[in-house]
């Protein structure tokens, strides 16, 4: 899969998040840690909504944009 993220750098580093995933937010001292970071928070982000959907009756749609 992928995913947008907005990349933004200030005093600390870099803030990255990604605006599909509400709340999936990271950062980083460079910018390849910031990338690095938001992309073991998607992966954790997906796996909570795995399990919070467990046990639900659930479908999957495709969606193709552009």
């Amino acid at each position: 899969m992928r995913y947008k993220v907005i990349l933004s750098k200030n005093e600390d580093g870099y803030t990255v998040h990604c605006p599909g995933l509400r709340g999936c937010w990271s950062q980083g001292t460079t910018e390849q840690e910031a990338l690095d970071n938001i992309r073991s928070a998607i992966e954790e982000y997906l796996t909570a909504v795995d399990e919070l959907a467990s046990g639900e009756e659930v479908r999957e749609v495709e969606v193709a944009v552009g």
